[in-house]
């Protein structure tokens, strides 16, 4: 018997904070990183249809900043050399920098920890018309505490209860969230880093730190599987991407954009019925 077409849906997470009784429960080893259940088989094939898709996101994106009724933020979050960059690059590369910009996020600054964890980010969230795309984001103020125990198991919980609420309350006032994890495995990671220290124009890209926390992986792991379980909520669900494959992807996140962008219904607003009378001498 065939298999059954996968849909976006498949990878997704939304059960958090829903109210239902247990949820649906969550368990990040049911993906496989190495996956690619959107590619068509060819790889050059599946490389013209991310080209594709990120036209229609331009033409979209245009409509979507003149339509001025929603924000669109997407989260990227994954492990180092996941392909945060990439992803901006391959799916968003060409679109109008007027109404796309994206916020990558580090290290708080002394100002920003003065402040709650969340003060910084919501300075950083769309305007309306706007896509903002944060390469990580808010949620490692969890997972990098949790993960070094800088904050308690009671702490880390009460983050998430604030991160579903400060979710709905931008939902709630016309924001669009998509989060997505790009999900690799430990040994793609290993060829990624090593790629980085053998090319001279990638050691920029290296921190000694890489390793230290690379010797953290199934701490980080665990981490990322209890932040989606506790923060797939049906107002911001999260989206778990094979990335192993950098094209595949782009595939399946700019097939995410476009149908989250269509289901918006966008449409241009009415001109003034004085325009149809002017004549341009």
């Amino acid at each position: 018997m065939a298999r059954p077409t996968p849909t976006l849906s498949d990878f997704q997470h939304r059960s958090a904070g829903s109210g239902r009784k247990g949820g649906k429960r969550f368990a990040l080893a049911r993906f496989d990183p190495a996956a690619k259940p959107f590619s068509s088989g060819n790889k050059a094939r599946d490389k013209a249809r991310v080209a594709a898709l990120a036209t229609r996101i331009d033409q979209l994106q245009d409509l979507f900043y003149a339509d001025r009724r929603f924000k669109l933020l997407v989260v990227l979050q994954g492990t180092d050399t996941a392909g945060k960059d990439g992803t901006i690059r391959g799916v968003f590369g060409q679109t109008s920098a007027l109404g796309v910009h994206a916020v990558g996020w580090k290290a708080p600054t002394p100002d920003e920890r003065a402040h709650d964890y969340l003060w910084r980010i919501h300075q950083k969230v769309p305007a309306e018309g706007e896509i903002v795309i944060f390469n990580r984001s808010h949620y490692e103020d969890v997972l990098v505490p949790a993960v070094n125990g800088w904050i308690t198991p009671e702490q880390t919980r009460q983050r998430y209860e604030q991160i579903n609420a400060f979710e709905r309350l931008l939902t709630e006032n016309g924001t669009v969230i998509c989060k997505f994890l790009l999900h690799i495995s430990k040994d793609e990671q290993r060829v990624r880093l090593q790629e980085r220290l053998d090319d001279p124009t990638k050691h920029w890209k290296f921190a000694a730190g890489d390793l230290e926390v690379r010797k953290q992986w199934d701490a980080y792991q665990q981490a990322y599987e209890s932040a989606i379980a506790a923060t797939g909520t049906p107002w911001a669900p999260w989206t778990i991407v094979p990335a192993d494959s950098k094209t595949h992807r782009n595939l399946m996140i700019a097939r995410a954009i476009v149908q989250t962008l269509e289901g918006l219904k966008l449409r241009y607003p009415p001109g003034s019925p004085e325009l149809a009378a002017i004549r341009v001498e």
